[in-house]
């Protein structure tokens, strides 16, 4: 598999607490942050700008769709980590205990796309998903 160079994405999501945010964002996750405002705040995810904008009439629950068994939020924004990252942020966030969507495991098992994922909700409903590849060179086999 041949890869380009990765750019940073920009993601901006509504939230209806910036404090909460900050919090989840900040010091759960351990996203620095950049620019703010009273109505907004970037972070860094993961080298990634993600900006969580006050709008609390756009925040909600999301669609599911059944992925390897699991309702999978159709609306999520998410990283691929290294394998070691991914399980270190797993323990970090079942100690903190999260309230998981999809708990920590491997899916497709013995398939090309076998991957660790989890899922999980900011305090403001908005999706995250965490996965990992023991082999990156997977990421997009069929």
């Amino acid at each position: 598999m041949t890869t380009a160079p990765i750019y940073p994405f920009h993601l901006a999501f509504p939230v209806n607490d910036l404090t909460a945010a900050r919090a989840f964002y900040g010091e759960l996750l351990g996203c620095s942050e950049g620019r703010s405002s009273p109505d907004w705040i970037d972070f860094n995810f993961y080298g990634h700008q993600v900006v969580a904008h006050l709008a609390p009439a756009e925040t909600g629950e999301a669609a599911t769709n059944a992925v390897d068994g699991h309702g999978v939020p159709v609306r999520h924004f998410g990283v691929v980590l290294p394998m070691d990252d991914w399980n270190a942020a797993a323990e970090k966030l079942t100690k903190a205990g999260i309230d998981f969507l999809i708990k920590p495991y491997i899916r497709f098992k013995g398939e090309p796309g076998e991957q660790a994922t989890m899922f999980f909700k900011d305090p403001s409903g908005n999706a995250v998903e965490l996965k990992a590849f023991a082999n990156i060179e997977n990421l997009f086999a069929k």
